[in-house]
């Protein structure tokens, strides 16, 4: 078994089909989606779709439930704000309904898949040190849990102390304890533009990360033509 693993696609259509095609051409056998699905982007409701069509596991990200809820957004960023009342408009009652019901923590298979940590999920911490990573390390009864929202591909991993590993390749020591960003589809923001995702290789025991070059001309042209911030469409080809 070959698990695709992917996060924060944030309505970035043209990245998420870079990602499944390589996916496929990988072998990949299945596939687990880490949350934020929408938020962003210019294809939210194409986004959406792929996913629940592939019917694999997802949890819900921060803006998933921003989008599927009717609460006021006046709190937030502004241009996150923007995008988001954007985006509620885009979907549909029964897609935001679907959006709703989304789950924030779940067991595949033998690991554990969440979008942002295990200590408090619904609260959206972001885990961006071995400091952070102690407090869902605290809540994690498998082997490995996978994670997103910081957009960063990280890999800690815990046996007397905690330390982070590079975010490359991972071979798993069964001593060990693992806690895994695997990176953003649809707006890394660790200075590499490129859609990042993740393959879990359960027989071979391994985690290797992938990278992709996918049509970010197209994706800024729709941002900007959906009338949507324009620094949402710079930031894309800076990876910020």
């Amino acid at each position: 078994m070959r698990i695709a693993l992917f996060a924060d696609i944030h309505a970035n259509l043209e990245a998420l089909e870079a990602v499944l095609a390589d996916a496929k051409e990988q072998g990949c056998t299945d596939y687990v989606c880490l949350g934020d699905v929408v938020g962003y982007n210019a294809n939210p409701s194409e986004c959406l779709e792929i996913i629940r069509d592939l019917g694999c596991p997802v949890v819900k990200g921060n803006h998933d439930e921003d989008c599927g809820g009717e609460h006021s957004l006046d709190a937030m960023n502004p241009v996150a704000a923007e995008a988001l009342r954007w985006t509620r408009k885009q979907l549909t009652d029964e897609q935001r309904d679907w959006l709703r019901k989304l789950r924030m923590v779940r067991q595949v298979e033998d690991f554990t898949i969440v979008h942002s940590s295990l200590d408090q999920p619904q609260t959206w911490n972001y885990v961006t040190n071995k400091f952070d990573a102690m407090s869902s390390f605290s809540y994690q009864f498998t082997k490995i849990c996978f994670h997103g929202h910081t957009h960063v591909p990280r890999v800690f991993a815990k046996d007397t102390k905690i330390n982070e590993l590079p975010a490359e390749q991972v071979e798993f020591d069964e001593n060990l304890k693992y806690f895994i960003n695997v990176g953003s589809v649809g707006q890394p923001r660790n200075g590499d533009w490129r859609a990042c995702y993740a393959i879990y290789d359960i027989p071979a025991n391994v985690l290797v990360y992938r990278r992709l070059e996918y049509d970010i001309v197209t994706a800024q042209k729709k941002i900007l033509e959906a009338g949507l911030p324009d620094m949402l469409a710079g930031r894309l080809a800076e990876g910020r």
